[in-house]
């Protein structure tokens, strides 16, 4: 049996209206970011022009890959338990749509909007610096190869969280702690990105090849995975008690 794109599609807009619906997950989608932003921004309009020859050989724009690490796993975590409190799921569940479909359904209701929040933040926080920042601080923060960076590893970070999370949703019986557990389950990737904006790790071509090739190993074993673990009848039966 092949997969159906009508039916991805159809769990796809499912979600992306219960998500409409949910003011907890809007408002921790747009809380996070906003905390991942702040703190920076107001550092760099305290630094001087004599700091930009520091931040040249730093990449401290990455930290905001944090913001695609940590986004994805809130909404995500919500997506299986979230459904199963409120009675939602074995309907969908009873129907025949393959679990595989079923949670790449969820898994691009969660990404887009994440991906979408990613750079929507991204630029306003680059507009910000541009135009508040000393000029120098200014040109030394805002390169070519960061701005890369963030473009492409904003959507494999967000997809690898989306599976952990997605997993973890799976196999708890309450959303605050799934949510919680995802969000501890994604540090690591929020620490390495950390570590590599204060140039703990280096950041270099090999090093961007490498990290790429990895997540994009770990998504597609990600999906696979959490659609083998994915138990109807366990989720039905839960969902019954």
């Amino acid at each position: 049996m092949r997969m159906s794109n009508r039916r991805v599609r159809a769990i796809f807009r499912k979600e992306l209206r219960d998500f409409r619906r949910n003011r907890s997950l809007t408002v921790g989608m747009a809380i996070i970011p906003v905390l991942f932003s702040v703190q920076p921004l107001l550092a760099v309009f305290t630094l001087h022009s004599s700091a930009s020859t520091a931040l040249r050989h730093e990449h401290v724009l990455l930290y905001m890959l944090g913001i695609p690490a940590l986004v994805p796993s809130f909404v995500a975590a919500y997506s299986v338990i979230g459904e199963r409190q409120q009675g939602t799921l074995e309907p969908v569940l009873t129907t025949p749509i393959r679990r595989e479909e079923l949670l790449l359904g969820k898994a691009l209701a969660a990404l887009i909007p994440s991906i979408v929040v990613a750079y929507v933040v991204y630029g306003l926080y680059l507009a910000c610096v541009e135009l508040l920042a000393v000029p120098a601080v200014a040109s030394a923060l805002i390169r070519l190869p960061d701005l890369l960076a963030q473009l492409f590893f904003t959507p494999l970070l967000a997809a690898w969280s989306i599976w952990i999370a997605m997993l973890i949703s799976t196999r708890s019986n309450d959303v605050r702690v799934a949510q919680q557990l995802a969000a501890l389950a994604s540090l690591p990737s929020v620490a390495v990105t950390t570590l590599v904006a204060l140039n703990v790790i280096t950041a270099s071509l090999v090093t961007a090849l490498v990290a790429a090739a990895a997540l994009l190993v770990l998504n597609s074993i990600g999906w696979r995975f959490v659609s083998a673990t994915f138990d109807r009848e366990r989720l039905i039966t839960g969902t019954r008690r």
